[in-house]
């Protein structure tokens, strides 16, 4: 096909549609066009002139986050609920219970300190200190620790008026069921009242 050298100059794009519409033609096009499209002065787009209101409302017009009520461009509300809204949900990094994130910083200064018993050492670990604890940690019990806590406990019970604590005995349980016994068969025979030994007034 062979085209004449002025085809260049007989093809022109239409400022409105972006189409490529020849130029015998571009005046009634145009006309067309600016009658019945719109260019949006938010995001550029060519949208029917009918349709500008609802396309403003559906694609730019602010909305709220559902969770917050906070006022926002759509592009931004999936990055907002995600990321940066108050009220969306995270974890707490310690014991995992979901809470809403403007809530997380108080909850994780109270939880944090919390503490476990390291199985390697035997000591007891504040949570926020766990990991740096086991990356230390070389798996020696802290007997000092526990004599400590042993101490503590003995002197505890001492303030009480308690001794230390006995064993279960079997002899021991023998002879205080011998002597409960004993001391019903006694009471029966001292309180066994025959009748007839009493007198009516």
């Amino acid at each position: 096909m062979v085209f004449p050298n002025n085809f260049e100059r007989s093809i022109l794009c239409c400022i409105f549609s972006d189409r490529a519409i020849p130029s015998s033609n571009i005046d009634l096009h145009y006309a067309h066009c600016s009658r019945n499209l719109e260019k949006c002065k938010v995001c550029g787009d060519i949208v029917p002139k009918k349709y500008a209101e609802e396309h403003f409302l559906s694609t730019h017009a602010p909305v709220s986050c559902s969770l917050c009520s906070e006022t926002m461009e759509p592009e931004i509300l999936a990055v907002h609920k995600g990321e940066n809204c108050p009220r969306r949900i995270v974890t707490c990094e310690y014991c995992e219970f979901p809470l809403p994130a403007i809530d997380l910083f108080e909850h994780q200064e109270v939880c944090g300190n919390r503490t476990e018993l390291c199985h390697l050492c035997r000591r007891y670990v504040r949570l926020r200190e766990r990991i740096d604890h086991e990356s230390r940690c070389n798996g020696v019990p802290n007997i000092t620790a526990e004599s400590s806590r042993n101490t503590r406990e003995a002197e505890r019970e001492r303030a009480a008026g308690r001794g230390p604590r006995h064993e279960f005995l079997p002899k021991r349980l023998l002879f205080t069921i011998a002597i409960t016994g004993i001391a019903v068969l006694l009471g029966s025979l001292f309180f066994q009242r025959k009748p007839g030994n009493y007198e009516m007034h």
